[in-house]
């Protein structure tokens, strides 16, 4: 198309034309960001409505339709990041963000007038999730008080079908459990019942040639805290989800590093991070693969490397098999490594709220080992001290090693150092939706793993509860219940809640487990928890 007669401003929403993953033309709706002029050639940020801000790019003015054109509303003024009002006309998607923000400190606010206090510690976070669909409903479950010992039916009829991994990863939005989010904190550092199954609670497994079946009696939440995606009913002022609307400004919604070179890899980011501003206009910004410090040429890094004694990131390797290794850091002890981590990582985190206070944080390194040293693949972050059982704050697979398993590998690296504190974990919530798809993964593999396993004893049925499934696997007993409804394992029959493992199931799960080559060995980690509630500030 021809450079627009008309002036484009920031706001306008129009088609663009871009590549599917078929490579096929497709003219989605898109809003202009940002417009800028190189070497008197207009060009436009764009950000593709309902598509994920990794897709948001520069396009010229001839893939722009000019003839579906929508000028934004003139009459409210967008914040910047300082407070102070803005130029740039808003759109219709930040008009419905502002009555959400206004309608949270409405109700939020004290009723004398007063402004909540906010806390002091900034802290990371986990990006949150997109697009929420509602989860597969079941029948209102019935009170602790109506639970009686279930019975065994077998399964009359095969209707449910297992999700492969490729199904898995073709979904974009998920959602844990249909239930609201309350923020109802749990019992800091609770420890293991010796007993903590009942009746109430009791599964009966029959195993069937095919189809297989169980019943199972399911207690309603005690908290939606646990699994629930949507969005929260009040600003977070704990954790490392702390309520911060920054990354809503401008700048920090459009990209602002080319590339990125680590070892042997050139990295594309996702999303917006904030290296220095002198490092965002350079073709490429380079990276010590060891230490993560940036340089801004390749003589610099050449000249680092020569200086930088670490072949490994620094702190305590707890744990090695073959080539594999990770490595706990102390946020507050390895201040600066820990900082450039997350910097790195807010290349392809979302909504990570990114400050440089590392210090209530403790971060778990994976690396692959070669000759010239141990090379990151990822890392996931946890807090210190959790109020609410998490066990991971932030999680990601570097683009290079992502869809070779390693994703599924630090989730089950988290739940063995879960097992080793002697408690259940669950990630904060909510999810990314690349995270979100890989814990339902593992999630789904790991209880249909104990289910499928379980074995007669002395020609009685097998017996298993929601709470020994979850002291086996370390999975929170909330996300057991949600992966449960998710995979459709849980019919209503005669009174009683049947799972049901059809052979469709089985056979699915069973070509998921062949393609899972790499798995955490107990016995090679080598980890003793800490007490930090007993070690003043860390």
């Amino acid at each position: 198309m021809m450079q627009p007669s008309v002036e484009i401003v920031e706001g306008c929403r129009l088609p663009v034309l871009r590549k599917n993953q078929e490579h096929e033309d497709e003219w989605p709706l898109a809003e202009i960001l940002s417009v800028k002029e190189v070497s008197g050639r207009k060009l436009y940020y764009v950000h593709y409505i309902d598509f994920n801000k990794r897709l948001d790019e520069w396009v010229t003015a001839d893939r722009l339709d000019m003839k579906k054109l929508q000028f934004p509303k003139k009459e409210a003024k967008t914040p910047t990041k300082n407070g102070l009002p803005g130029s740039r006309p808003s759109s219709p998607e930040r008009e419905v963000r502002k009555s959400l923000d206004l309608n949270l400190q409405s109700a939020t606010a004290p009723s004398r007038g007063k402004t909540l206090p906010t806390p002091k510690r900034k802290v990371e976070t986990v990006p949150l999730a997109t697009q929420v669909s509602p989860a597969t409903p079941v029948p209102s479950l019935p009170s602790s008080a109506e639970a009686s010992q279930a019975s065994v039916f077998p399964a009359v009829r095969e209707t449910n079908t297992f999700k492969s991994r490729e199904d898995h990863e073709q979904l974009s939005s998920l959602t844990t459990n249909g239930t609201a989010r309350r923020l109802i904190p749990s019992q800091p550092g609770r420890k293991r019942k010796a007993n903590c199954g009942g009746t109430d609670e009791m599964i009966k497994v029959l195993q069937y040639n095919n189809p297989q079946s169980a019943s199972v009696f399911l207690p309603p939440p005690e908290d939606s805290q646990d699994s629930s995606d949507g969005i929260p009913s009040a600003p977070r002022m704990t954790g490392s989800l702390v309520s911060d609307r920054s990354h809503d400004d401008i700048v920090t919604r459009m990209k602002n590093i080319e590339c990125i070179e680590l070892g042997r890899h050139r990295l594309k980011p996702w999303y917006f991070s904030p290296y220095p501003q002198e490092l965002t206009t350079l073709p490429i910004l380079y990276l010590c693969e060891f230490c993560l410090k940036y340089l801004k040429s390749l003589k610099c890094l050449q000249r680092h490397l020569t200086k930088c004694n670490l072949r490994h990131p620094p702190g305590n390797e707890i744990y090695r098999k073959g080539t594999i290794s990770f490595f706990e850091i102390d946020g507050r002890k390895n201040k600066t490594y820990s900082q450039n981590l997350c910097l790195l990582a807010k290349c392809f985190l979302d909504h990570k709220t990114l400050y440089y206070d590392t210090d209530p944080f403790l971060f778990y390194v994976m690396t692959e080992y070669d000759s010239k040293g141990f090379h990151i693949v990822g890392y996931f972050s946890k807090e210190k001290e959790s109020t609410e059982d998490y066990n991971v704050a932030c999680i990601l697979t570097l683009p290079p090693y992502q869809r070779r398993g390693y994703g599924k590998l630090l989730i089950e690296f988290s739940y063995e150092l879960s097992k080793v504190e002697g408690k259940t974990g669950t990630p904060e919530k909510p999810l990314s939706d690349l995270g979100l798809l890989s814990y339902r993964s593992y999630w789904s593999q790991t209880i249909l793993e104990i289910l499928m396993d379980l074995k007669p004893d002395n020609g009685e049925r097998p017996q298993i509860t929601i709470n020994e499934i979850s002291e086996i696997t370390s999975v929170k007993k909330e996300d057991v219940i949600s992966t449960l409804q998710y995979l459709n394992l849980i019919n209503y029959y005669k009174g009683q809640y049947i799972l049901t493992l059809s052979e469709d199931i089985v056979e699915g799960h069973e070509r998921a487990m062949q393609k899972r080559h790499l798995r955490i060995d107990p016995k090679c980690l080598h980890f003793t928890p800490k007490d930090w509630s007993k070690r003043g500030k860390w």
